[in-house]
């Protein structure tokens, strides 16, 4: 009898789950996979959005790593424009809408993966619904945001927050030419960081001429009498613009998971254990739409990421289909390109480490990315959060014009395993001068913990 494994979600977490799955049972008489999608586009990169609206990647469908038909050639059946809007546990069946005119349709499922993913926050302010206001989570709302860019030719731009998308954004309109200003409600923008790093950001962001208005909170969205916006109110001024872009940041997709008794925890994340498995029997969830455990600060989070999205998809597969494994949690590790400088962080913020529970402590050096003597090393900052008492590395922040976004991955492997200042600085790490001085500057943060008595 052939199982029937259907999947809601076209994107990382689902079609990775899908593809594993297909690959470990590769008899379609034994299962059939579908997989259903509302959008367009499967399996694509969200994070490269930035570089199609800045026009450095021409054709959106250098973004999409498989299409929709390819999955079909590998025994995926993949329905594009398909929303599914109920889960009804008891008779196992999924209600889906066809977009496309179809009406709705039941389908069964003996096994079931919710790949929902993430909505952009839209809080509720007068005419946030105007034309020309864009949340950017999706493929489509960039293929939107470049069309905008393309055929009106807006000169002014608000970015309304400062989150990662917000800002590879902003970068990515001012180089098509786009005056551009930020509004952030915090004095610094980047709030993933620590104040004095985001600083930096800011200093960064000024330097590519995007206007930053900090310290500012929006509370409207002036719109024309023919429904367009072309203004963002704060408590101080009205910006004009043509364009909008939302930066707050997203929150998961778990409505459908919530209507039908699954669980959601605090973040809005459906709920599942380290295996990838929901509160309800037969089903899995991975990607944006997953609440997952944060290995620091033992805390539940919400963090969207292609990375723990394809990770996650990859263990549903296996899970789904008889295997055994586990995915282990979260450090908050991310890097970002903002303007010229590469901005990384993993681990705790010393804020986040102080409302964990940790006695931490701070520790940040400016130092070079090669040696001094040979040309083209640039200044690099590199922060350090350790525990008091042991030392242990809780987390740390990296900015600087290059070298910052691999060196944050020596700092996530100590995270990681939770290793002290002073076991990092006898890390045998790589030393040559076209890239690091004799002391990499990772190894003089650990430096300078360790002397200030950290542990």
């Amino acid at each position: 009898m052939t199982e029937r494994l259907v999947v809601v979600g076209g994107d990382a977490g689902g079609m990775s789950a899908a593809a594993r799955a297909r690959r470990r049972v590769p008899d379609t008489a034994a299962l059939e996979i579908v997989a259903f999608e509302r959008g367009s586009f499967t399996s694509y990169s969200a994070c490269g959005i930035p570089y199609f609206v800045g026009d450095m990647v021409h054709d959106v469908h250098d973004l999409v790593a498989r299409s929709p038909e390819e999955h079909r050639q590998r025994g995926i059946d993949v329905r594009i424009h398909h929303e599914v809007v109920e889960v009804d546990l008891d008779r196992r069946t999924v209600r889906v809408r066809d977009l496309d005119g179809g009406g709705e349709e039941d389908h069964g499922f003996d096994q079931l993966v919710l790949a929902t993913g993430a909505s952009p926050l839209r809080p509720r302010l007068e005419g946030i619904d105007a034309a020309g206001v864009y949340g950017v989570q999706t493929l489509a709302d960039g293929v939107a945001v470049r069309r905008a860019v393309d055929d009106d030719k807006p000169t002014r731009a608000v970015v309304v927050g400062s989150g990662y998308v917000g800002l590879e954004l902003a970068e990515a309109l001012v180089m098509r030419g786009v005056h551009v200003s930020l509004v952030e409600r915090l004095p610094q923008p980047m709030p993933t960081l620590d104040p004095d790093v985001g600083e930096l950001v800011g200093d960064a962001l000024r330097t590519a001429g995007v206007h930053l208005h900090t310290g500012e909170a929006v509370t409207g969205f002036d719109v024309s009498g023919d429904g367009r916006v072309r203004g963002v109110v704060t408590g101080a001024r009205t910006l004009p613009c043509d364009l909008v872009v939302l930066g707050l940041g997203v929150r998961p997709n778990g409505t459908v998971a919530a209507a039908a008794g699954i669980g959601v925890g605090e973040t809005g994340g459906v709920k599942t254990d380290a295996a990838m498995a929901s509160t309800a029997a037969g089903v899995w969830a991975a990607g944006d739409c997953v609440e997952t455990w944060h290995r620091v600060s033992q805390r539940p989070v919400a963090i969207a990421l292609g990375t723990h999205a394809n990770k996650q998809g990859r263990v549903v597969g296996i899970n789904a289909t008889g295997g055994d494994a586990t995915f282990p949690g979260v450090i908050g590790t991310a890097v970002s390109k903002i303007c010229a400088y590469e901005v990384a962080r993993t681990g705790l913020t010393e804020a986040e480490a102080a409302a964990a529970g940790f006695d931490a402590v701070a520790t940040t050096i400016t130092a070079t990315t090669r040696a001094g003597y040979y040309p083209g090393a640039e200044e690099i900052t590199v922060k350090l959060v350790v525990e008091q008492r042991s030392g242990r590395v809780l987390g740390g922040q990296i900015v600087g014009r290059e070298g910052a976004a691999k060196r944050i991955d020596v700092l996530a492997a100590a995270v990681w395993h939770e290793m002290t200042a002073e076991e990092l600085i006898g890390l045998d790490v790589g030393y040559a001068p076209p890239f690091s001085p004799l002391w990499d500057p990772v190894l003089v943060a650990a430096r300078r913990a360790a002397d200030e008595g950290a542990g």
